[in-house]
């Protein structure tokens, strides 16, 4: 396991199948146990993230960190990642092609760790996974399908796919943040 994600972290450093390789600082591979049992997965890295090289460091960190602490988990007992590796300018979405291109080594990340639950944070991530998985015809906006559980069949056996908004709303509009805890806890009952 830990040869499979060294192998993909020299792909990453390496990669150059979209031009977001040329303005990254540094990619942003992932972070935490690789034997988690829950994997959280972003858009994309920020600002914050590609001057460090580490997921989830900024703004949307903090509140990520409160979150896993107001239900008892540990960043380091989870494993965090983004479908996109490196850090789109000004923040943009994602295009279609560079997910296209990135994906790959998500696929292979969450392969290797084999969660039980993996948790997505913000449309891109959910509309990603809901496809791979076989949800293609439940994807919604975000605000329809948040906190719910979706439970799917792998090659590795059960696996459950909780959408959850992304972190990044409780920095914009502090109210959110009550909807997020609510959410999480559905992490604890799990």
């Amino acid at each position: 396991m830990k040869e499979e994600l060294k192998k993909i972290k020299e792909e990453v450093l390496n990669c150059k199948k979209c031009s977001l390789f040329k303005t990254r600082t540094f990619p942003v591979i992932g972070q935490g146990s690789h034997s988690a049992k829950i994997v959280f997965i972003g858009e994309a890295p920020g600002a914050n993230e590609d001057k460090t090289g580490r997921p989830f460091c900024g703004a949307s960190g903090k509140i990520l960190d409160e979150l896993l602490a107001h239900i008892k988990i540990k960043r380091e007992d989870i494993y965090i990642c983004n479908i996109l590796k490196c850090r789109p300018s000004q923040n943009r979405k994602p295009q279609k092609e560079e997910i296209e291109v990135c994906t790959s080594y998500l696929e292979r990340q969450i392969k290797t760790i084999n969660p039980k639950v993996i948790c997505t944070l913000g449309n891109y991530s959910t509309a990603f996974i809901f496809e791979k998985y076989g949800l293609k015809d439940q994807i919604q906006g975000i605000s329809k399908i948040h906190g719910k559980i979706f439970e799917v069949d792998s090659l590795f056996g059960k696996i459950k796919i909780i959408p959850f908004f992304h972190p990044a709303v409780a920095t914009y509009n502090r109210n959110t943040i009550e909807v997020l805890k609510k959410d999480f806890e559905i992490l604890k009952e799990i």
